[in-house]
């Protein structure tokens, strides 16, 4: 099973989707929640079960001032400050355009300006990392780097269809109307009925044995990208959800958010691992 959730570098689509459809064939039976509050928590709090003493501790220390607060408890901060006017700036930050039918990464066109999710989780990683950064910047640089790197693996955050990460494209879900983004973000996760206990305890294990090979934002974008194009992840039209859209999608979801908890434990290991020194340089 941990070899499903390895990957090297930015492979090739057809690699990509090659993996897709074993994740969707193997992992029938083992659903998931993701992306939406509740997904970004979980994300989360799987990634911080990874976690080593040390860096525990390092988090535990950026959060002190907040009571009771974790990496679940701020998982889904980004998103609740966003609208707020000094934080209007980050909205291009939660995703990454690429052009129609492609996943290949070319910053000056995709991330104009380090706007968009690759270039921003890069730099709050960075900021993350640095020990001579102020407290408090770095504890805001935690709680984007947790976030983005949840929506960097949701696929409808890196759009390849010109239709705003599927926020355009219209379906009917339960006799309601809603976008294949919320399909992704919310109603493929809904549909399962599990509570955040019973995910954990579903999804711990993967984490624990995921192979975590690249550790290069792009990478985990054009992974996301490339199950766009996998058969059947975009409706033929726009309309009703086609039966069984959801039991079928949900395994690779499930895979998505196991590859996040374990990327998002191996960046917090590199970067707060060690110790920080208050007074002293970067702990690169």
């Amino acid at each position: 099973m941990a070899a499903l959730f390895s990957t090297d570098g930015m492979a090739m689509r057809s690699t990509v989707a090659v993996m897709v459809m074993a994740a969707l064939t193997m992992m029938a039976s083992a659903p998931v929640q993701a992306w939406s509050g509740f997904g970004h928590r979980l994300v989360g709090l799987l990634a911080q079960e990874q976690l080593s003493e040390d860096a525990r501790a390092q988090v535990d220390m950026l959060l002190a001032d907040e009571p009771d607060a974790d990496l679940g408890t701020i998982a889904a901060w980004a998103d609740e400050i966003r609208e707020q006017p000094e934080y209007r700036f980050t909205a291009p930050f939660h995703y990454v355009n690429f052009p129609l039918h492609s996943c290949d990464y070319q910053p000056a066109r995709d991330c104009p300006e380090g706007a968009c999710i690759i270039a921003a989780l890069e730099r709050y990683r960075d900021v993350l990392a640095d020990a001579s950064q102020p407290l408090e910047a770095r504890r805001e640089a935690l709680k984007f780097v947790v976030h983005f790197t949840g929506d960097v693996h949701q696929p409808m955050h890196a759009g390849n269809r010109g239709d705003r990460g599927g926020n355009r494209f219209q379906v009917n879900i339960d006799d309601k109307g809603s976008n294949l983004h919320a399909v992704w973000d919310f109603h493929l996760l809904n549909s399962a009925g599990l509570r955040m206990r019973q995910w954990r305890e579903r999804l711990a294990p993967h984490v624990a044995q995921a192979q975590v090979s690249t550790m290069q934002v792009a990478a985990w974008a054009g992974e996301s990208c490339a199950v766009l194009d996998v058969p059947g992840v975009y409706p033929a039209r726009p309309g009703r959800l086609p039966a069984g859209y959801l039991e079928a999608h949900r395994p690779f979801a499930e895979q998505r958010v196991v590859l996040a908890a374990a990327r998002l434990a191996a960046l917090l290991e590199r970067a707060l691992a060690a110790p920080a020194v208050e007074t002293g340089g970067s702990s690169h």
